[in-house]
């Protein structure tokens, strides 16, 4: 298919498909690009340079607050903050004031939509290819647990014990008051005759009675009762209706998907070492989650608190990153202001996302450049082994606290988990990709390489 496809796309000489639509949608962000620099010259007689040194500068000296504010405390925390606060709003006083607002209006729009036109043109090569899905008949004796507690008790107001049972399923609850091993009610329900195995509630939760449906072979159903549910998210599930999450009993397909490993312990979405897991340990940051990260994250940043992190992936070593995400799968962008999206969940890879910042310039380079930041590594593997001085480290998986012992060794299982979802399905959002300018320029001038080619036909 890809051979016939490059082809077409040679003997006429015109560009066919995604190839097409990506080239015009590059043309179109170059044009937007000049009309964005010609407007800020237009304005060269008035100061109109200074549009851009300022607001690149309002930026930076922004994230340079942050900076201060998250990495201090007491005066130079309230410098940082006022620094942040004041620095795009005096940028916004100085536009009003010098008549130069119009040119900065004009400017600013066109480079949002020499963005937009960018990450389309991108877009248009591959769409994200869904994951394989096979038709299997409906579980005859499916067993459900359900967490009361998740998601600030989707459970009962959706009724979803009622819903479950009209489907044929024995539903097993699980708290308020007596919370047992997830793990354990699974297994039993296993021994007992289960032929599916599904939970409503939280990531930790359904990673545990994930791990008994792969070790049994068993199709596992999630049901997105949880706060967050990325995971369900990722599979594509509708999570504002976990109710619709039940049409997998009797409309359904499979998806085969990797399960990930940290020391025997079972994770759906993500492994985090460093300073996230270090504030979730403390006792007060169930209850008082901002002020107990502002508490604890100076002396983290300072390395004057917390271990050391030497981090080892296939072909990569970060030595003291700040913060380490390890996820079940790479996620779209590395951005740490975007949405966390991961296209596919059965690449058989680890995702890995380091950041190390050490100081109000790279924090300001952080927020003008995003994911390309020098204190941000990006990489895949398919093992990961995290080591520190000292006996144990915290880790936070699928947000619950753990205290581990070093080295710490994150692995995949590729396709051992059979999820079963329901046919008709929102889908999963797509994640824009981080636009590359010389890639749009090569685009917008036809110079399609192979990379291009196999892109567009690989879906």
């Amino acid at each position: 298919m890809n051979e016939t496809s490059a082809k077409r796309t040679t003997d006429t000489g015109r560009p066919s498909g995604g190839i097409g639509r990506a080239r015009g949608w590059a043309r179109l962000a170059l044009v937007l690009l000049a009309g964005c620099v010609a407007v800020v010259l237009s304005g060269f007689d008035s100061g109109g340079w200074l549009i851009l040194l300022t607001g690149f500068a309002g930026l930076a000296l922004a994230g340079a607050g942050i900076w201060w504010m998250l990495a201090h405390r007491g005066g130079a925390r309230l410098v940082g903050a006022s620094l942040a606060v004041a620095a795009p709003v005096a940028v916004l006083v100085l536009y009003a004031a010098s008549g130069l607002w119009i040119v900065a209006v004009g400017a600013l729009a066109l480079w949002t939509a020499a963005l937009a036109s960018a990450r389309s043109a991108l877009r248009s090569l591959r769409r994200p290819r869904g994951m394989h899905t096979r038709r299997t008949p409906p579980p005859k004796r499916p067993v459900l647990l359900m967490n009361v507690r998740s998601g600030g008790g989707k459970v009962e107001r959706f009724d979803l014990v009622k819903r479950a049972e009209a489907l044929g399923a024995r539903v097993i609850v699980l708290g308020p008051d007596d919370y047992p091993d997830p793990a354990q009610v699974a297994r039993q329900a296993v021994a007992d005759g289960a032929d599916l195995l599904g939970v409503a509630g939280g990531d930790g939760t359904q990673a545990l009675v994930a791990a008994v449906a792969a070790d049994h072979g068993l199709p596992f159903l999630v049901i997105a009762a949880g706060t967050r549910n990325h995971f369900a998210m990722d599979l594509g599930l509708d999570r504002t209706d976990p109710v619709r999450s039940l049409d997998a009993l009797t409309d359904g397909v499979e998806l085969r998907v990797d399960l990930g490993d940290i020391d025997g312990r079972p994770f759906v979405n993500t492994v985090s070492f460093g300073a996230y897991a270090e504030i979730v340990q403390s006792p007060a940051y169930r209850d008082a989650k901002a002020a107990t990260f502002l508490e604890h994250l100076p002396d983290l940043l300072a390395g004057e608190a917390g271990a050391t992190l030497d981090v080892h992936t296939d072909h990569t070593r970060l030595h003291a990153p700040q913060a380490l995400l390890v996820s079940n799968n790479p996620y779209a962008r590395a951005d740490p202001f975007g949405g966390g999206r991961r296209p596919r969940l059965d690449t058989g890879r680890l995702g890995v996302i380091g950041i190390r910042v050490e100081g109000p310039g790279q924090a300001a380079e952080l927020v003008l450049l995003g994911e390309r930041a020098s204190g941000i590594t990006s990489v895949t593997s398919r093992r990961v082994t995290v080591e520190a001085p000292g006996g144990h480290i915290p880790v936070a998986v699928d947000g619950e606290a753990l205290d581990l012992p070093v080295p710490v060794v994150c692995t995949l299982r590729p396709g051992a988990l059979r999820v079963r979802v329901p046919r008709h399905r929102p889908g999963a959002p797509y994640a824009p990709p981080a636009v590359d300018w010389r890639r749009i320029v090569a685009l917008a001038l036809g110079r399609t390489d192979t990379r291009t080619i196999q892109e567009t036909h690989d879906v």
